[in-house]
């Protein structure tokens, strides 16, 4: 039976893209991706606030050149990709941590007409233009914390 491993976002980049350089020039990017789902109120008067969620997004080759030159804090961005998790041992306590992640096969720039005067927009591809889209930007704050103090505690396997 097949499955499928599908992820769409839509939301705000929360700093600038870390990118490394790996062999053979091959490039490879990472950027936390902010995505809200609105508060509300419920019928008996209870106000339920705003929910973000931090997505880490991870591009390769063409997709972090791209990232690189074009994605910045605040862009608006629509990104599809898959879900990748990974773990690693942290070297200091010997505790195993486990990382979720969005490698994304596509990106495209979500930016209003004032955005674009800075960066151009257009869809990441393999690097092939698209059109531009206009959509305010709304970037919460970004929390501080230290990748390897973050404890995933709901995890199930």
């Amino acid at each position: 039976m097949a499955s499928v491993n599908k992820v769409i976002l839509i939301g705000n980049v929360g700093k600038e893209p870390d990118v490394r350089y790996l062999e053979n020039d091959v490039r490879v990017a990472s950027f936390p991706l902010a995505t809200t789902e609105r508060g509300y109120t419920m019928s008996n008067g209870t106000q339920v606030p705003d929910r973000t969620e931090w997505h880490t997004i991870v591009v390769w080759r063409n997709l972090a050149e791209i990232a690189e030159k074009y994605i910045h804090k605040s862009t608006r961005l629509y990104v599809e990709g898959k879900l990748r998790t990974r773990s690693y041992e942290n070297p200091t306590t010997g505790v195993r941590r486990y990382i979720t992640e969005v490698y994304a096969e596509n990106i495209q720039f979500l930016s209003s007409v004032q955005q674009n005067q800075q960066q151009p927009a257009q869809t990441a591809t393999q690097g092939v233009p698209a059109q531009q889209v206009a959509v305010e930007p709304e970037v919460p704050a970004m929390p501080e914390t230290d990748q390897t103090s973050v404890e995933n505690t709901n995890l199930e396997f």
